[in-house]
C-alpha cells in the first residue's frame, strides 16, 4: 500500500476523532516508535502520565500491521490495562483510522490456556476433588457451588475467559474446569478441539493485526520450543518496568512435601500401589528435611538433601514410565487424566533436576539459578517450600525476545538515576548498543553489565537500542512539592517512631485528610492507620479492610478520606482531583535484606567488581519511589505534596541517586512551609 498516511498524520486523525488535543510528547514518542519499527532498532520510552503513550505506540503499531500484513504483539503487566486496550482504546482507534487505512484494523486478546474453560475437563468429569484433610467442610461446599456455576456458565459464555465471569470464583474452583498448556491433550487428540475456547482465541489472534497479551505469556512463549503467540515482527511492551519481575515469576519453580502429595493424588489409579508408595515416601522425606530447614538461601545442598532429591527424581520418572504415553487412549476422560498426571510428574521431575544442577558451578556469581527455602503462610500454619529462580532473565530476553523482533518498551517510569541504563541491563540490552536520541553513542558505554554483573555476550551484529524521555504535560515544579523530613530519626525495624507519627498526623491535618499513605509493610500501614484514627478526625481506610478496588473508590469519592496501604497501592492507584493531595511515603522502599533472590543478584554484581547495592537494592528502591510519587499528579490541574518521612533521602550518600529518579518536583525540607502549602490547598473549595 503506497498511500498509507504518515504516523503523524494518522495520529492527528485519531486525536481529532477521539476528542483529544495535540501533545508534543505524544508526537515525539509516536515518531520514535515509527523510526524503531522502520530501522529494527529497539526503543525504550519513558512517557509520563498524561502523555497519551497508549495512542503513541498503538498508531504506529496499527499502521505497520496494516501496511505489512504482519501481526504486532502488545504486552501488558496488568489485567486492567489489557481490558482497557481491547475493550476501549483499540476499538475506538480502529474505527477512527479505518478510512485513512482503507480498512478497519482487527484486534484480539490472547491469554494463557489456563485462563479459559476446558470443555473436555468439564464434560468428561475429570475435575479433581480437593483433599479433605486440607480444606474444611465450608470450603468444600463453596468449591462445589462454584464449580456447579462454572459448568452452567459453559453454555452461556462465548469466550470461556475467566475475566468475563462475574462474580469471579476462587483459584481452587477454577482449576477444576481449566488446564495448563502442558496438561492440554492438544487439538489433534481432543474431541472438543473445534469448540475449544483457548483454540478459538488462538485462531482469532492468528488473523488479527494487533494481539494484546501479558508479560507472563510473553515469557512462556520465549521459553517454549513451540510458538504460542502468532508470528510477529514487532512487540510493544507497556508497563515495561514490571517486565523483569513478571518474567522471573514465570521462571520460578518450587518443591514441597505437600506438592509431591498433590502430584501423587493426581496420578490416582494410574499407578500401582508399590510405585505410589515409593513416590509418596520420597515426597515425605523431602517434606521432613524442609520442615527442619530455616528460611534462607542455599549456596550448597545441605546434608541429606542431595540423596533425597535424587531419590525423588528417580521415583518421579519411574511413575512417568509406569503411566506411559497417551497413545491409543480414545476415552476423553482417561486421556485428560493421564495428560494431567504426566504433566505434573514431568514438571516436578524437571524442577528436581534443576535444583540438583544449580550448584554444579562452584563460582556462585556465575550460577544460573538461586535456590532458597521459604516459609509460606497457609491460614494459621506455615508451609516450608523450596524455590528456585533465575539469577538473571537478561539472557533469556536477549536471545528470545530482542533477537527475534523489534521491541518497544514503555512506562511512566523507566529512568533510574537519570538514565535508562539500569533497567536496560536487567532486560539484557547492552550499554554498548545504546545510542542517544541525537544518534551519538554514550561515553563510557563499552561494557554491558547485566543484572548478574556479567558482561553481555557479543556478536557480529550487536543489539542496537535507543532511549527517549517523551516528557510530561505536567509542570512539576509549579504543581507539586517534594518534602523530605530531614529532621526525623532514621527508620528502624521496630514500631514507627513517635516523632514520625507526629509528623504524619500534622501533615494529614494540614491537608484536611486527602492522603494516600504508602508504607513499606502491612504492619507499618496498620500501625499508622490506627495512630491517625486516634489523632485526627478524618476517616482512615487501610488496605485489607475491604477489596482494594472498593477502598480506592471510597477514597476517590470522599476527599477528606485517607487511604493507607502497601505495594499494590504504590503502583495501582489512579485518583485525579483533590482526593489525593498528599502522598506520604514512610521509608525508602529498599528490598528486604533477607530477600534471597535480590541478595544473590547483589552479591553477583559485587563479585564482578560492580556496586551491588546501587545496581540491585537502590535501583529497586528508585523504581518504587518513582511509582509511588507518580500517584500524586494524575491530571494537569492536580496540585499537592509528596512527603517522604525517611531522612536518609536527604542525608545518605545515595540520596541524590534516588532523587534523580523522581520527577522534578520543587523540593524542600521545611515542614512548616509544606504544612502551610497544604492548608492553602485544602481551603480551595471543591465539588
Amino acid at each position: 500500500m503506497t498511500d498509507t498516511p504518515s504516523v503523524t498524520a494518522l495520529l492527528d486523525t485519531a486525536v481529532t476523532a477521539l476528542g483529544g488535543t495535540r501533545r508534543d510528547g505524544q508526537i515525539r514518542m509516536a515518531s520514535a516508535v515509527a523510526h524503531a519499527i522502520d530501522t529494527g532498532e529497539h526503543l525504550a520510552v519513558q512517557a509520563g502520565t498524561g502523555t497519551g503513550k497508549s495512542l503513541a505506540y498503538l498508531v504506529p503499531a496499527i499502521r505497520h500491521a496494516v501496511e505489512s500484513g504482519r501481526t504486532v504483539v502488545v504486552s501488558t503487566a496488568t489485567i486492567a490495562l489489557q481490558r482497557q486496550l481491547i475493550e476501549r482504546d483499540l476499538p475506538r482507534l480502529g474505527a477512527a483510522l479505518a478510512t485513512a487505512l482503507h480498512r478497519e484494523p482487527t484486534f484480539a486478546i490472547l491469554k494463557g490456556r489456563a485462563n479459559y474453560l476446558c470443555l473436555n475437563k468439564i464434560h468428561s468429569g475429570t475435575a479433581e476433588e480437593p483433599a479433605t484433610e486440607l480444606f474444611d467442610a465450608f470450603e468444600l461446599s463453596r468449591t462445589g457451588r462454584e464449580v456447579t456455576r462454572l459448568r452452567e456458565w459453559t453454555s452461556d459464555t462465548e469466550t470461556g475467559d475467566r475475566d468475563d465471569l462475574t462474580p469471579g470464583v476462587s483459584d481452587r474452583s477454577w482449576r477444576q474446569v481449566s488446564v495448563t498448556a502442558r496438561e492440554c491433550l492438544g487439538a489433534a487428540n481432543c474431541s472438543y478441539a473445534e469448540d475449544c475456547f483457548a483454540e478459538r482465541s488462538r485462531r482469532a489472534a492468528g488473523k488479527a493485526d494487533v494481539v494484546v497479551t501479558n508479560h507472563a505469556l510473553l515469557a512462556i512463549d520465549a521459553m517454549s520450543p513451540a510458538s504460542i503467540l502468532p508470528e510477529h515482527d514487532v512487540v510493544m511492551i507497556d508497563e515495561a518496568h514490571e517486565l523483569v519481575d513478571r518474567i522471573t515469576s514465570v521462571s520460578t519453580a518450587e518443591l514441597s512435601g505437600a506438592g509431591i502429595m498433590s502430584v501423587t493424588r493426581r496420578c490416582g489409579k494410574l499407578l500401582d500401589d508399590e510405585t505410589t508408595d515409593a513416590l509418596q515416601g520420597a515426597g515425605e522425606l523431602l517434606g521432613e528435611l524442609l520442615d527442619e530447614a530455616p528460611p534462607r538461601e542455599w549456596t550448597r545442598l545441605p546434608s541429606g538433601v542431595a540423596p533425597a532429591l535424587a531419590s525423588l527424581r528417580d521415583r518421579l520418572w519411574q511413575a512417568r514410565d509406569a503411566i506411559g504415553p497417551n497413545v491409543g487412549v480414545s476415552d476423553g476422560s482417561a486421556a485428560a487424566a493421564r495428560s494431567a498426571a504426566l504433566t505434573s510428574l514431568e514438571d516436578t521431575h524437571d524442577t528436581v533436576v534443576r535444583v540438583l544442577g544449580a550448584f554444579d558451578q562452584p563460582d556462585e556469581s556465575k550460577r544460573r539459578d538461586v535456590v532458597w527455602v521459604a516459609h509460606d503462610k497457609v491460614g494459621n500454619d506455615t508451609r516450608p517450600v523450596l524455590r528456585i529462580a533465575p539469577l538473571s532473565v537478561g539472557g533469556l530476553l536477549r536471545a528470545s525476545l530482542f533477537a527475534q523482533a523489534t521491541v518497544v518498551l514503555t512506562s511512566a517510569t523507566l529512568t533510574i538515576g537519570g538514565n535508562f541504563d539500569a533497567l536496560a541491563a536487567t532486560w539484557g540490552l547492552p550499554a554498548a548498543g545504546r545510542r542517544d536520541t541525537d544518534g551519538a553513542d554514550p561515553a563510557g558505554s563499552a561494557v554491558d553489565v547485566t543484572a548478574t554483573g556479567l558482561t553481555a555476550p557479543s556478536d557480529n551484529t550487536p543489539i542496537r537500542w535507543s532511549g527517549l524521555d517523551a516528557g510530561s504535560p505536567f509542570d512539576y515544579p509549579r504543581s507539586a512539592i517534594l518534602y523530605v523530613a530531614r529532621h526525623l530519626p532514621r527508620p528502624g525495624r521496630d514500631a514507627i517512631a513517635e516523632a514520625t507519627l507526629d509528623e504524619l498526623a500534622g501533615l494529614v491535618d494540614a491537608a484536611g485528610g486527602r492522603t494516600l499513605g504508602l508504607f513499606s509493610s502491612m504492619r507499618a500501614a496498620r500501625e499508622a492507620a490506627e495512630a491517625i484514627r486516634e489523632r485526627c478526625d478524618f476517616p482512615v481506610l487501610c488496605q485489607g479492610d475491604d477489596m482494594t478496588s472498593t477502598l480506592v473508590r471510597q477514597f476517590a469519592d470522599n476527599p477528606e478520606t485517607c487511604l493507607f496501604g502497601t505495594l499494590s497501592l504504590w503502583q495501582g492507584v489512579d485518583v485525579p482531583g483533590p482526593s489525593c493531595s498528599l502522598v506520604i511515603i514512610d521509608r525508602i522502599p529498599f528490598p528486604r535484606p533477607d530477600d534471597p533472590l535480590l541478595t544473590a543478584r547483589q552479591r553477583a554484581v559485587e563479585a564482578r567488581g560492580g556496586n551491588g547495592f546501587l545496581t540491585v537494592a537502590a535501583n529497586h528502591a528508585a523504581l518504587l519511589l518513582a511509582q509511588g510519587a507518580g500517584r500524586l499528579l494524575r491530571a494537569t490541574d492536580d496540585r499537592g505534596v509528596v512527603a517522604v518521612l525517611d531522612s536518609r533521602l536527604a542525608t545518605a550518600g545515595y540520596g541524590g541517586y534516588l532523587l534523580a529518579s523522581l520527577p522534578p518536583f520543587w523540593r524542600t525540607t521545611d515542614g512548616d512551609l509544606v504544612r502551610s502549602a497544604l492548608g492553602r490547598l485544602a481551603a480551595i473549595p471543591y465539588g
